[in-house]
């Protein structure tokens, strides 16, 4: 299977946070999530990806084959969108237009119209344009993403797209994905995200994150055949907890999350035993993530 971007042994350091190492490829074709809690070290991976900042030690390789973020193919085939501050803030729809124009050769103004009409903002043409201070958090999303879906890419890197926007947008976002790569068998996505409810549609292969490293990885299809989701009650608790990775409970009941190779054990007990969502297999492995870097 093709990548879009590899990363082999990636280390960035900082005075208080160390990403990696990472190993990590992305599949080319498919929409991948990057899950984590806030400080995870998602944006930071993000960064080392498009070259916002150096990395200490490790390679990437692009398309299997470019070294460098800036190589001209890379350039303009990586469609990169940060969660804020994208754009300067005194600037229009019409700025944005003009700009991305002379940026790059396969931005389609007409195409960004349309997905400013699509998404209610205003268009470079509208006689009257809020400046993006004026924006809501929500529609400078909008705006963000209108500008790079509006260019012909091969791979979209899109840092929290969906965290300021509502439920019906991040349903359209949702179909916006799952357009772009209908549109070309060569394109993906990578996106990170600290609640992936709404977006489960969205994704095909996840990489979920915890204090700089990547903790589990894999099509979400066989990561539900990996683990199963169990719940009952609280008094079953103590003779099942042993195969649990993790879980959480009150008086009455708990839930947690078990790899499905100890479901001969767990079915012993009266006890649900569940194929998870992409949110419940999320938390119960960045809750185990989280208590296992607690013990350390």
């Amino acid at each position: 299977m093709k990548n879009s971007i590899k990363l082999t042994d990636v280390v960035k350091k900082y005075k208080d946070f160390t990403l990696g190492e990472i190993n990590l490829e992305i599949p080319c074709g498919f929409s991948t999530a990057l899950i984590g809690s806030n400080g995870a070290g998602k944006t930071t991976l993000i960064d080392v990806m498009c070259r916002i900042s150096g990395k200490n030690s490790g390679d990437i390789t692009y398309f299997e084959k470019y070294k460098e973020a800036d190589d001209n193919y890379v350039r303009n085939n990586i469609g990169y969108c940060a969660s804020n501050n994208f754009f300067p803030a005194e600037w229009t729809s019409k700025n944005v237009a003009e700009v991305m124009e002379v940026a790059f050769d396969n931005f389609d103004r007409k195409k960004f119209v349309q997905l400013c009409e699509k998404m209610k903002l205003d268009t470079p043409d509208s006689k009257k344009k809020k400046k993006i201070m004026k924006l809501s958090d929500g529609n400078k999303m909008r705006l963000y993403l209108a500008a790079i879906l509006a260019r012909n890419t091969k791979f979209l890197i899109l840092d929290e797209p969906a965290s300021a926007l509502d439920p019906l947008m991040r349903d359209m976002l949702c179909d916006m994905f799952r357009e772009y790569l209908a549109e070309d068998e060569e394109r993906s996505i990578l996106f990170s995200t600290h609640n992936i409810a709404d977006m489960e549609y969205a994704t095909d292969y996840a990489v979920f994150m915890a204090n700089g490293k990547i903790v589990e990885k894999g099509f979400v299809e066989e990561l539900k055949e990996k683990y199963a989701l169990v719940h009952g009650s609280a008094d079953i608790l103590s003779k099942v907890s042993d195969r649990l990775i993790s879980y959480t409970g009150n008086k009455t009941m708990f839930e947690g999350i078990a790899l499905t190779e100890n479901r001969s054990q767990l079915e012993k007990y009266d006890i649900a035993i569940e194929v998870p969502t992409l949110q419940q297999l999320s938390v119960g492995i960045l809750r185990k993530a989280e208590k296992d870097n607690e013990v350390k």
